[in-house]
């Protein structure tokens, strides 16, 4: 049996804590290293004990939900809640760090960061890690590594929706199938 690598293994530790996330317009997982180990962990939600956007809604101000605390910055603040450095650590993260977590995590002292997903990249924010001297790695997230028979799946329902097109069945019934099929992959 083939290992993981640490950045799977960690990006995928933070795959995991997106699954936390109370926000409805993105859920995003971060990891805190040091060392080959987990210091901390945070996902985007709300404060302890407030709202979350899964059950009152997003509170948005312009075009940014303003309930929520970015996983970076969870991850963050749960090390200064329990008194635990950051210098020299990596951080994983699902998702390209926002401008705000971009300036938190320079002050912090993160000197790596990983992710695995584009999302409104910040030209400022790549500057900022530049000057800062943080270095910032691409990771694409492998489901393979977690789900080994993911592409015998992908192989199966890719041939049944085959099978379906070829039927009698109704193209717009089809058509459905086939996007809940892709949405699932």
């Amino acid at each position: 049996m083939e290992r993981i690598s640490w950045n799977q293994y960690f990006m995928a530790q933070s795959q995991l804590l997106s699954l936390r996330s109370t926000c409805t317009r993105l859920s995003v997982g971060a990891t805190i290293v040091r060392d080959k180990r987990i210091i901390a962990g945070g996902y985007n939600g709300s404060i302890a004990g407030g709202d979350h956007c899964i059950d009152q809604g997003c509170y948005v101000i312009d075009n940014h939900c303003v309930r929520t605390i970015h996983a970076e910055m969870n991850a963050l603040l749960q090390c200064a809640k329990f008194g635990v450095p950051t210098a020299e650590a990596e951080i994983y993260v699902t998702h390209f760090p926002c401008l705000q977590c971009c300036k938190a995590i320079i002050q912090a002292g993160i000197k790596k960061i990983y992710y695995a997903n584009d999302y409104k990249n910040h030209p400022y924010a790549e500057e900022l890690f530049q000057q800062a001297d943080v270095q910032v790695e691409y990771v694409p997230y492998d489901i393979n590594f977690i789900d080994p028979k993911s592409d015998q799946k992908r192989r199966l329902v890719e041939e049944l929706i085959h099978r379906l097109e070829a039927s009698n069945l109704g193209d717009e019934e089809v058509a459905e199938m086939k996007n809940a099929a892709h949405a699932l992959f």
